[in-house]
């Protein structure tokens, strides 16, 4: 017969005895590590890989008070999800930035008043640790209150226009950005540069709209200026009320590449060869770029560092350090169409 207790799962005790340590020792590497000295740290780890020791995931978050989860809170409907890239690359980061240390992300939409309602819901009653809070609007100050009041730890990508003494951010340079991808135009012997902005309830459509004018100066004509709301089909539309106010236009740049995509098939069927007739750059640099015809000229925002900063700035608020606000540079990457 099988001695029952070759089956018992390994304690914390067993690993206190296997490493040489006390029972609280192996506590605190289980909870961080702080107060541990590197010989004790060694000594834990490597009788934890002994034993097999395995964390109870329920009983740890019971002892802390912690759900050992963050909610990725998407305010945006469940379509722009499934279109827009950047969406899932921030994703993938900010899962990746948690599985070092063990925890989970949860996807929470937003994109509706009941979405909302729900979502609030469910942050306030202990399922996270903290929130995420991706591509805020302006507009939805009641629910950003309710979130703020909830003093449940945020970090917000992109500044959180009118909670940005209350919500840290972690964002791109876009005004410099914008100004970048402007200049580049004008050093093409460009002159007549329109620009497809965002949406101006977003931090991003309005900060590249500035980098633009601030670069263009005398010649920001508001005649040259349309705008979107970061989807496909609003750059399309964008671009051919362009056309028809500005037909000499010779640039044009773009708030985001998905605008980007639909203003180039736009330029395609009114027959204007791009770059030759009209340059495009585009912003963000996401897997759409590489996909047009021509390949996107564009502005690379640094996804990967920013969801793995929003992480590491949200955990700081989680252990009661106050919130930070970090802005990131872009790059221009040079292809096809400009």
């Amino acid at each position: 017969m099988t001695d029952p207790s070759s089956r018992r799962r390994p304690t914390i005790d067993d690993v206190a005895r296997e490493a040489g340590v006390s029972r609280g020792t192996v506590s605190r590497v289980l909870n961080g590590g702080h107060w541990v000295s590197p010989d004790a740290l060694t000594a834990v780890n490597g009788a934890i890989k002994k034993t097999g020791y395995r964390i109870n995931p329920h009983a740890r978050s019971l002892a802390t008070s912690r759900a050992n989860s963050i909610a990725f809170l998407l305010t945006e409907s469940h379509e722009r999800l499934f279109e827009d890239p950047n969406f899932s690359v921030l994703m993938r980061g900010a899962a990746e930035a948690l599985a070092e240390r063990d925890m989970s992300l949860v996807l929470l939409m937003a994109g509706s008043d009941d979405e909302q309602r729900r979502a609030t819901e469910f942050i306030t009653a202990g399922h996270v640790d903290g929130v995420l809070l991706v591509s805020s609007h302006r507009g939805r100050q009641a629910f950003m209150s309710e979130l703020v009041g909830s003093r449940v730890p945020a970090i917000s990508c992109g500044i959180p226009l009118g909670f940005e003494r209350k919500i840290g951010s972690v964002s791109a340079d876009d005004a410099e950005g914008a100004r970048v991808a402007v200049e580049h135009l004008r050093s093409l012997g460009r002159s007549r540069i329109a620009t497809i902005a965002g949406p101006q309830d977003t931090s991003g459509g309005l900060t590249r709209l500035q980098g633009y004018r601030l670069e263009m100066d005398a010649g920001a004509d508001d005649s040259l200026i349309a705008y979107g709301d970061y989807s496909r089909v609003s750059g399309a539309a964008a671009m051919r009320e362009l056309l028809d106010r500005r037909p000499d236009l010779d640039a044009v740049f773009i708030g985001n590449d998905l605008m980007a995509a639909g203003a180039l098939e736009v330029l395609a069927a009114a027959g204007r060869r791009v770059p030759e007739d009209v340059a495009v750059i585009g912003f963000d640099d996401s897997p759409v770029a590489v996909t047009t015809d021509p390949q996107l000229t564009t502005m690379r925002q640094p996804f990967e560092r920013i969801s793995h900063e929003m992480v590491r700035l949200l955990l700081q608020v989680i252990e009661g350090q106050p919130a930070a606000t970090v802005t990131l540079p872009t790059e221009l990457v040079v292809r096809a169409s400009a």
